[in-house]
Protein backbone atom coordinates (compact mmCIF):
# COMPACT_ATOMS: atom_id res chain seq x y z
CA UNK A 1 0.00 0.00 0.00
CA UNK A 2 3.01 2.30 0.39
CA UNK A 3 3.58 2.12 -3.38
CA UNK A 4 -0.10 2.77 -4.01
CA UNK A 5 -0.03 5.83 -1.74
CA UNK A 6 3.07 7.16 -3.50
CA UNK A 7 1.47 6.80 -6.92
CA UNK A 8 -1.73 8.49 -5.80
CA UNK A 9 0.22 11.45 -4.44
CA UNK A 10 2.17 11.73 -7.71
CA UNK A 11 -0.99 11.84 -9.79
CA UNK A 12 -2.78 14.12 -7.32
CA UNK A 13 0.05 16.65 -7.40
CA UNK A 14 -0.12 16.71 -11.20
CA UNK A 15 -3.80 17.63 -11.01
CA UNK A 16 -3.35 20.76 -8.90
CA UNK A 17 -3.08 23.07 -11.89
CA UNK A 18 -6.66 22.46 -13.12
CA UNK A 19 -5.88 20.13 -16.04
CA UNK A 20 -7.70 19.81 -19.34
CA UNK A 21 -9.16 16.55 -20.66
CA UNK A 22 -5.94 16.04 -22.59
CA UNK A 23 -3.89 16.60 -19.44
CA UNK A 24 -6.01 14.13 -17.48
CA UNK A 25 -5.72 11.53 -20.22
CA UNK A 26 -1.96 12.01 -20.51
CA UNK A 27 -1.47 11.76 -16.74
CA UNK A 28 -3.58 8.62 -16.62
CA UNK A 29 -1.63 7.00 -19.45
CA UNK A 30 1.67 7.78 -17.75
CA UNK A 31 0.86 7.20 -14.07
CA UNK A 32 -2.83 6.97 -13.24
CA UNK A 33 -3.33 3.45 -14.56
CA UNK A 34 -0.60 2.30 -12.18
CA UNK A 35 -2.76 3.42 -9.26
CA UNK A 36 -5.61 1.19 -10.49
CA UNK A 37 -3.12 -1.60 -11.05
CA UNK A 38 -1.76 -1.13 -7.52
CA UNK A 39 -5.27 -1.64 -6.11
CA UNK A 40 -5.65 -4.85 -8.11
CA UNK A 41 -2.27 -6.14 -6.99
CA UNK A 42 -3.05 -5.37 -3.35
CA UNK A 43 -6.41 -7.16 -3.51
CA UNK A 44 -4.83 -10.13 -5.29
CA UNK A 45 -2.73 -10.79 -2.18
CA UNK A 46 -5.75 -11.10 0.13
CA UNK A 47 -6.21 -14.61 1.53
CA UNK A 48 -8.22 -14.04 4.73
CA UNK A 49 -11.12 -11.89 5.92
CA UNK A 50 -8.82 -10.04 8.32
CA UNK A 51 -6.49 -9.16 5.42
CA UNK A 52 -9.43 -7.98 3.29
CA UNK A 53 -10.58 -5.61 6.01
CA UNK A 54 -7.13 -4.06 6.36
CA UNK A 55 -6.50 -3.75 2.62
CA UNK A 56 -10.01 -2.44 1.94
CA UNK A 57 -9.66 0.23 4.63
CA UNK A 58 -6.39 1.42 3.11
CA UNK A 59 -7.80 1.43 -0.43
CA UNK A 60 -10.96 3.29 0.56
CA UNK A 61 -8.99 5.94 2.47
CA UNK A 62 -6.45 6.58 -0.29
CA UNK A 63 -7.86 5.42 -3.61
CA UNK A 64 -11.54 6.40 -3.28
CA UNK A 65 -11.01 10.19 -2.86
CA UNK A 66 -8.50 10.26 -5.72
CA UNK A 67 -10.76 8.36 -8.12
CA UNK A 68 -13.75 10.47 -7.06
CA UNK A 69 -11.91 13.75 -7.60
CA UNK A 70 -10.56 12.68 -11.01
CA UNK A 71 -13.98 11.52 -12.19
CA UNK A 72 -15.75 14.68 -11.07
CA UNK A 73 -13.15 16.90 -12.72
CA UNK A 74 -13.42 14.95 -15.97
CA UNK A 75 -17.22 15.16 -15.86
CA UNK A 76 -17.16 18.89 -15.18
CA UNK A 77 -14.92 19.57 -18.17
CA UNK A 78 -16.82 17.34 -20.57
CA UNK A 79 -20.25 18.55 -19.49
CA UNK A 80 -19.25 22.06 -20.54
CA UNK A 81 -17.66 20.95 -23.80
CA UNK A 82 -17.83 17.59 -25.58
CA UNK A 83 -16.86 14.00 -24.96
CA UNK A 84 -13.57 13.08 -26.72
CA UNK A 85 -15.01 9.71 -27.76
CA UNK A 86 -17.55 11.52 -29.92
CA UNK A 87 -20.62 9.85 -31.40
CA UNK A 88 -21.30 7.61 -34.38
CA UNK A 89 -21.58 10.80 -36.48
CA UNK A 90 -18.03 11.96 -35.70
CA UNK A 91 -15.90 8.82 -35.29
CA UNK A 92 -14.41 6.59 -37.94
CA UNK A 93 -13.63 2.89 -37.77
CA UNK A 94 -10.00 1.79 -37.92
CA UNK A 95 -8.86 0.39 -41.26
CA UNK A 96 -8.75 -3.41 -41.29
CA UNK A 97 -6.54 -5.23 -43.79
CA UNK A 98 -6.63 -8.72 -45.22
CA UNK A 99 -4.88 -11.00 -42.74
CA UNK A 100 -6.15 -9.02 -39.72
CA UNK A 101 -7.98 -10.72 -36.88
CA UNK A 102 -9.87 -8.43 -34.49
CA UNK A 103 -9.88 -9.89 -30.97
CA UNK A 104 -12.61 -8.42 -28.76
CA UNK A 105 -12.13 -8.64 -24.99
CA UNK A 106 -15.11 -7.54 -22.91
CA UNK A 107 -14.02 -5.18 -20.13
CA UNK A 108 -10.27 -4.90 -20.85
CA UNK A 109 -9.55 -1.90 -18.64
CA UNK A 110 -6.51 0.30 -19.37
CA UNK A 111 -4.33 -1.25 -16.68
CA UNK A 112 -5.29 -4.75 -17.83
CA UNK A 113 -4.42 -3.72 -21.39
CA UNK A 114 -1.00 -2.53 -20.22
CA UNK A 115 -0.42 -5.81 -18.40
CA UNK A 116 -1.46 -7.78 -21.49
CA UNK A 117 0.87 -5.72 -23.65
CA UNK A 118 3.70 -6.43 -21.22
CA UNK A 119 2.97 -10.16 -21.32
CA UNK A 120 3.00 -10.14 -25.11
CA UNK A 121 6.27 -8.22 -25.32
CA UNK A 122 7.89 -10.51 -22.79
CA UNK A 123 6.86 -13.40 -25.00
CA UNK A 124 8.61 -11.77 -27.95
CA UNK A 125 5.69 -10.19 -29.81
CA UNK A 126 5.82 -6.65 -31.16
CA UNK A 127 2.91 -4.52 -29.97
CA UNK A 128 1.62 -1.04 -30.71
CA UNK A 129 -0.52 0.42 -27.94
CA UNK A 130 -3.05 3.14 -28.74
CA UNK A 131 -5.29 4.86 -26.16
CA UNK A 132 -8.96 4.99 -27.21
CA UNK A 133 -12.05 6.58 -25.67
CA UNK A 134 -15.06 4.30 -25.45
CA UNK A 135 -18.56 5.06 -26.67
CA UNK A 136 -21.01 6.54 -24.12
CA UNK A 137 -22.45 5.11 -21.99
CA UNK A 138 -19.57 2.75 -21.24
CA UNK A 139 -21.57 -0.49 -21.49
CA UNK A 140 -21.26 -3.46 -23.82
CA UNK A 141 -24.45 -2.86 -25.80
CA UNK A 142 -23.15 0.56 -26.85
CA UNK A 143 -19.40 0.00 -26.96
CA UNK A 144 -19.12 -3.39 -28.63
CA UNK A 145 -20.66 -2.45 -32.00
CA UNK A 146 -18.58 0.75 -31.91
CA UNK A 147 -15.37 -1.32 -32.20
CA UNK A 148 -16.84 -4.09 -34.38
CA UNK A 149 -16.41 -4.15 -38.17
CA UNK A 150 -20.02 -3.35 -39.03
CA UNK A 151 -21.71 -0.82 -41.27
CA UNK A 152 -23.35 1.66 -38.91
CA UNK A 153 -24.91 4.13 -41.36
CA UNK A 154 -28.57 5.00 -40.76
CA UNK A 155 -28.51 3.38 -37.32
CA UNK A 156 -29.93 6.57 -35.76
CA UNK A 157 -33.08 6.22 -37.84
CA UNK A 158 -33.23 2.47 -37.26
CA UNK A 159 -32.88 2.66 -33.48
CA UNK A 160 -34.04 5.98 -32.01
CA UNK A 161 -34.88 5.04 -28.42
CA UNK A 162 -31.71 3.72 -26.78
CA UNK A 163 -33.81 2.19 -23.99
CA UNK A 164 -31.24 -0.44 -23.03
CA UNK A 165 -28.28 1.39 -24.55
CA UNK A 166 -28.06 -1.46 -27.07
CA UNK A 167 -27.66 -0.96 -30.83
CA UNK A 168 -27.80 -4.59 -31.94
CA UNK A 169 -28.57 -7.94 -30.35
CA UNK A 170 -25.81 -10.56 -30.27
CA UNK A 171 -27.34 -12.28 -33.32
CA UNK A 172 -27.73 -9.01 -35.22
CA UNK A 173 -24.18 -7.94 -34.48
CA UNK A 174 -22.66 -11.22 -35.71
CA UNK A 175 -24.87 -11.12 -38.79
CA UNK A 176 -23.67 -7.58 -39.57
CA UNK A 177 -20.02 -8.59 -39.07
CA UNK A 178 -20.40 -11.50 -41.50
CA UNK A 179 -22.15 -9.28 -44.05
CA UNK A 180 -19.12 -7.00 -43.90
CA UNK A 181 -16.88 -9.86 -45.05
CA UNK A 182 -15.52 -11.10 -41.71
CA UNK A 183 -15.35 -14.62 -40.34
CA UNK A 184 -16.58 -15.23 -36.79
CA UNK A 185 -14.04 -17.33 -34.88
CA UNK A 186 -15.43 -19.26 -31.92
CA UNK A 187 -13.72 -21.25 -29.18
CA UNK A 188 -10.27 -22.24 -30.47
CA UNK A 189 -10.98 -21.83 -34.21
CA UNK A 190 -8.28 -20.08 -36.21
CA UNK A 191 -10.19 -19.70 -39.48
CA UNK A 192 -8.97 -18.79 -42.96
CA UNK A 193 -5.94 -16.53 -42.51
CA UNK A 194 -6.22 -15.21 -46.08
CA UNK A 195 -9.33 -13.24 -45.09
CA UNK A 196 -10.45 -11.12 -42.13
CA UNK A 197 -11.84 -12.30 -38.81
CA UNK A 198 -13.66 -11.27 -35.63
CA UNK A 199 -12.96 -13.22 -32.46
CA UNK A 200 -14.37 -12.79 -28.94
CA UNK A 201 -12.29 -14.09 -26.06
CA UNK A 202 -11.55 -13.39 -22.40
CA UNK A 203 -14.74 -12.05 -20.80
CA UNK A 204 -13.22 -10.04 -17.97
CA UNK A 205 -16.48 -8.13 -17.52
CA UNK A 206 -18.43 -11.27 -16.66
CA UNK A 207 -15.85 -12.19 -14.02
CA UNK A 208 -16.06 -8.70 -12.53
CA UNK A 209 -19.84 -8.74 -12.23
CA UNK A 210 -19.74 -12.27 -10.81
CA UNK A 211 -16.81 -12.02 -8.42
CA UNK A 212 -16.66 -8.34 -7.41
CA UNK A 213 -13.32 -7.49 -5.77
CA UNK A 214 -12.16 -11.10 -6.26
CA UNK A 215 -11.68 -10.31 -9.95
CA UNK A 216 -8.26 -9.10 -8.78
CA UNK A 217 -7.27 -12.67 -7.90
CA UNK A 218 -8.17 -13.97 -11.37
CA UNK A 219 -7.15 -11.09 -13.62
CA UNK A 220 -3.64 -12.27 -14.46
CA UNK A 221 -4.87 -15.79 -15.25
CA UNK A 222 -7.45 -14.30 -17.62
CA UNK A 223 -4.78 -12.19 -19.29
CA UNK A 224 -2.54 -15.23 -19.69
CA UNK A 225 -5.36 -17.04 -21.51
CA UNK A 226 -5.83 -14.03 -23.80
CA UNK A 227 -2.10 -13.93 -24.54
CA UNK A 228 -2.15 -17.62 -25.43
CA UNK A 229 -5.14 -17.12 -27.72
CA UNK A 230 -3.30 -14.33 -29.54
CA UNK A 231 -0.24 -16.57 -29.80
CA UNK A 232 -2.35 -19.33 -31.38
CA UNK A 233 -3.93 -16.94 -33.90
CA UNK A 234 -0.57 -15.55 -35.02
CA UNK A 235 0.96 -19.02 -35.09
CA UNK A 236 -1.88 -20.07 -37.40
CA UNK A 237 -0.78 -17.41 -39.87
CA UNK A 238 -2.73 -14.24 -39.14
CA UNK A 239 -0.63 -11.21 -40.04
CA UNK A 240 -1.88 -9.04 -37.20
CA UNK A 241 -4.20 -9.31 -34.22
CA UNK A 242 -6.03 -6.14 -33.20
CA UNK A 243 -7.15 -6.24 -29.56
CA UNK A 244 -10.18 -4.02 -28.88
CA UNK A 245 -12.61 -3.59 -26.00
CA UNK A 246 -15.91 -1.93 -25.21
CA UNK A 247 -15.30 -0.33 -21.80
CA UNK A 248 -13.32 -0.36 -18.59
CA UNK A 249 -14.72 -0.45 -15.05
CA UNK A 250 -14.53 0.77 -11.48
CA UNK A 251 -13.71 -1.60 -8.63
CA UNK A 252 -13.87 -0.77 -4.93
CA UNK A 253 -14.00 -3.34 -2.13
CA UNK A 254 -16.92 -2.65 0.18
CA UNK A 255 -18.94 -1.01 -2.59
CA UNK A 256 -18.96 2.19 -4.59
CA UNK A 257 -20.77 5.23 -3.15
CA UNK A 258 -24.56 5.24 -3.66
CA UNK A 259 -26.47 8.10 -5.29
CA UNK A 260 -30.25 8.41 -5.50
CA UNK A 261 -32.22 8.48 -8.74
CA UNK A 262 -35.95 7.83 -8.24
CA UNK A 263 -37.28 4.93 -10.30
CA UNK A 264 -40.27 7.06 -11.32
CA UNK A 265 -37.96 9.27 -13.41
CA UNK A 266 -36.34 6.56 -15.51
CA UNK A 267 -37.25 3.95 -18.09
CA UNK A 268 -34.28 1.81 -17.09
CA UNK A 269 -31.52 2.16 -14.49
CA UNK A 270 -28.21 0.32 -14.38
CA UNK A 271 -25.28 0.69 -12.02
CA UNK A 272 -23.79 3.86 -13.50
CA UNK A 273 -26.21 4.97 -16.22
CA UNK A 274 -29.93 5.46 -16.70
CA UNK A 275 -32.41 6.30 -19.44
CA UNK A 276 -34.54 9.21 -18.20
CA UNK A 277 -38.21 9.23 -19.12
CA UNK A 278 -39.34 11.72 -21.73
CA UNK A 279 -40.43 14.92 -20.02
CA UNK A 280 -39.00 13.96 -16.62
CA UNK A 281 -37.12 16.66 -14.71
CA UNK A 282 -33.84 15.69 -13.04
CA UNK A 283 -30.65 17.33 -11.79
CA UNK A 284 -28.58 14.45 -13.21
CA UNK A 285 -26.05 15.36 -15.88
CA UNK A 286 -27.22 14.16 -19.27
CA UNK A 287 -24.94 13.09 -22.11
CA UNK A 288 -25.70 12.17 -25.75
CA UNK A 289 -25.97 8.47 -26.51
CA UNK A 290 -23.22 7.38 -28.91
CA UNK A 291 -25.64 5.85 -31.42
CA UNK A 292 -28.17 8.67 -31.33
CA UNK A 293 -26.91 12.09 -30.14
CA UNK A 294 -30.53 13.24 -29.90
CA UNK A 295 -31.16 10.66 -27.18
CA UNK A 296 -29.58 11.55 -23.83
CA UNK A 297 -28.63 9.31 -20.91
CA UNK A 298 -27.95 10.12 -17.28
CA UNK A 299 -24.54 9.18 -15.91
CA UNK A 300 -23.91 9.01 -12.16
CA UNK A 301 -21.71 11.73 -10.64
CA UNK A 302 -18.16 10.93 -9.58
CA UNK A 303 -17.71 7.21 -9.10
CA UNK A 304 -21.10 6.71 -7.47
CA UNK A 305 -23.72 4.11 -8.41
CA UNK A 306 -27.48 4.18 -8.72
CA UNK A 307 -27.49 0.84 -6.91
CA UNK A 308 -26.23 0.03 -3.42
CA UNK A 309 -23.32 -2.26 -2.64
CA UNK A 310 -21.84 -2.46 -6.15
CA UNK A 311 -18.12 -3.32 -5.89
CA UNK A 312 -17.68 -3.60 -9.65
CA UNK A 313 -19.52 -1.30 -12.08
CA UNK A 314 -19.29 0.58 -15.35
CA UNK A 315 -21.48 2.64 -17.64
CA UNK A 316 -20.49 6.05 -16.30
CA UNK A 317 -17.90 8.67 -17.15
CA UNK A 318 -14.46 8.21 -15.60
CA UNK A 319 -10.97 7.52 -16.88
CA UNK A 320 -11.19 3.96 -15.58
CA UNK A 321 -14.38 3.28 -17.55
CA UNK A 322 -13.83 5.34 -20.67
CA UNK A 323 -10.13 5.52 -21.54
CA UNK A 324 -9.04 2.12 -22.85
CA UNK A 325 -6.06 0.68 -24.69
CA UNK A 326 -6.14 -0.96 -28.12
CA UNK A 327 -3.28 -3.29 -29.03
CA UNK A 328 -1.93 -4.16 -32.46
CA UNK A 329 0.08 -7.37 -32.15
CA UNK A 330 2.52 -8.61 -34.78
CA UNK A 331 3.98 -12.13 -35.05
CA UNK A 332 7.27 -12.97 -33.41
CA UNK A 333 10.19 -12.01 -35.61
CA UNK A 334 11.10 -14.87 -37.95
CA UNK A 335 8.82 -17.14 -35.90
CA UNK A 336 10.81 -15.84 -32.91
CA UNK A 337 13.49 -18.48 -33.36
CA UNK A 338 15.44 -20.09 -36.14
CA UNK A 339 15.06 -23.84 -35.61
CA UNK A 340 18.72 -24.24 -36.55
CA UNK A 341 19.80 -22.17 -33.53
CA UNK A 342 19.87 -23.82 -30.11
CA UNK A 343 20.92 -22.11 -26.87
CA UNK A 344 22.44 -25.11 -25.11
CA UNK A 345 23.95 -23.57 -21.96
CA UNK A 346 23.20 -20.57 -19.75
CA UNK A 347 25.62 -20.15 -16.83
CA UNK A 348 25.65 -17.29 -14.34
CA UNK A 349 28.70 -16.40 -12.27
CA UNK A 350 27.58 -13.51 -10.17
CA UNK A 351 26.09 -10.98 -12.58
CA UNK A 352 27.92 -12.31 -15.62
CA UNK A 353 26.01 -14.59 -17.99
CA UNK A 354 27.84 -16.97 -20.32
CA UNK A 355 26.02 -19.00 -22.94
CA UNK A 356 26.74 -21.76 -25.40
CA UNK A 357 25.00 -22.02 -28.79
CA UNK A 358 24.74 -24.70 -31.46
CA UNK A 359 23.64 -24.22 -35.05
CA UNK A 360 23.88 -21.31 -37.50
CA UNK A 361 24.88 -18.60 -35.05
CA UNK A 362 27.41 -16.65 -37.16
CA UNK A 363 26.82 -12.90 -36.95
CA UNK A 364 24.56 -13.07 -33.90
CA UNK A 365 24.79 -11.02 -30.70
CA UNK A 366 23.95 -11.89 -27.08
CA UNK A 367 21.74 -9.65 -24.95
CA UNK A 368 19.78 -9.89 -21.68
CA UNK A 369 16.33 -8.31 -21.72
CA UNK A 370 13.33 -8.12 -19.43
CA UNK A 371 11.13 -8.27 -22.56
CA UNK A 372 12.46 -10.55 -25.26
CA UNK A 373 11.20 -8.58 -28.25
CA UNK A 374 11.87 -5.13 -26.80
CA UNK A 375 15.42 -3.82 -27.35
CA UNK A 376 15.06 -0.88 -24.89
CA UNK A 377 14.41 -3.42 -22.11
CA UNK A 378 18.04 -4.60 -22.30
CA UNK A 379 19.75 -4.78 -18.91
CA UNK A 380 23.17 -5.89 -20.17
CA UNK A 381 26.09 -3.49 -19.94
CA UNK A 382 26.50 -4.06 -23.69
CA UNK A 383 25.65 -6.72 -26.27
CA UNK A 384 28.39 -9.12 -27.30
CA UNK A 385 28.94 -11.06 -30.55
CA UNK A 386 29.10 -14.83 -30.41
CA UNK A 387 32.59 -16.25 -30.81
CA UNK A 388 33.47 -18.86 -33.41
CA UNK A 389 33.07 -21.59 -30.79
CA UNK A 390 29.45 -20.50 -30.13
CA UNK A 391 30.00 -18.82 -26.77
CA UNK A 392 29.55 -15.28 -25.48
CA UNK A 393 29.14 -13.52 -22.16
CA UNK A 394 27.60 -10.27 -20.97
CA UNK A 395 27.35 -8.48 -17.64
CA UNK A 396 24.27 -7.08 -15.90
CA UNK A 397 25.59 -4.04 -14.07
CA UNK A 398 22.59 -3.35 -11.82
CA UNK A 399 22.95 -5.71 -8.86
CA UNK A 400 19.44 -4.86 -7.67
CA UNK A 401 18.13 -6.99 -10.56
CA UNK A 402 19.58 -10.19 -9.16
CA UNK A 403 16.90 -12.86 -8.85
CA UNK A 404 14.53 -11.24 -11.36
CA UNK A 405 13.19 -13.08 -14.41
CA UNK A 406 14.58 -12.10 -17.80
CA UNK A 407 15.39 -13.47 -21.25
CA UNK A 408 18.63 -14.49 -22.88
CA UNK A 409 18.20 -13.37 -26.49
CA UNK A 410 20.18 -13.66 -29.70
CA UNK A 411 19.75 -10.94 -32.34
CA UNK A 412 21.30 -10.38 -35.74
CA UNK A 413 23.04 -7.19 -36.85
CA UNK A 414 19.70 -5.59 -37.78
CA UNK A 415 18.32 -6.21 -34.30
CA UNK A 416 15.98 -9.01 -35.43
CA UNK A 417 15.29 -11.47 -32.65
CA UNK A 418 16.56 -14.92 -33.67
CA UNK A 419 16.37 -17.01 -30.49
CA UNK A 420 15.49 -16.66 -26.81
CA UNK A 421 15.28 -18.56 -23.55
CA UNK A 422 14.11 -17.58 -20.10
CA UNK A 423 16.55 -17.10 -17.24
CA UNK A 424 16.90 -15.68 -13.75
CA UNK A 425 19.44 -12.88 -13.45
CA UNK A 426 22.34 -14.01 -11.30
CA UNK A 427 21.22 -17.62 -11.53
CA UNK A 428 18.57 -19.63 -9.70
CA UNK A 429 18.19 -18.74 -6.05
CA UNK A 430 17.63 -21.23 -3.27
Amino acid sequence: MRILSHLVEAVRSAAVYNPTVEDLAKGYQQQGWQVDNGVIQALAQVTAARDLEAVSTAIRSVYLPWAEACARHLQKIIHGASYPGGTCLTTQSAAVETGDCILFVDGLRFDAGKQLGDMLERAGFTTTQTPAWTALPSVTGTGKPAVAPVFTSNKIQDHPAGYNFELLTHYQLHKAIKENGFQILVKQDTGDVTGKAWCEFGDMDHEGHTRGWKLAKYRDALLTEIRDRIDALLEAGWKRVRVVTDHGWLLLPGGLPKTELPAALVDTKWGRCASVKSGASTDERLYPWYWNPHQHVALADGISCYKKGEEYAHGGLSLQECLTLQLLVLPKAKDQADASIDITDVVWKGMRCTIGVDGHFAGLFLDIRTRAGNAPSSVALSTKPLKKNGTASVVVENEDMEGLSAFVVLVDETGTLMAQTETVIGGETA
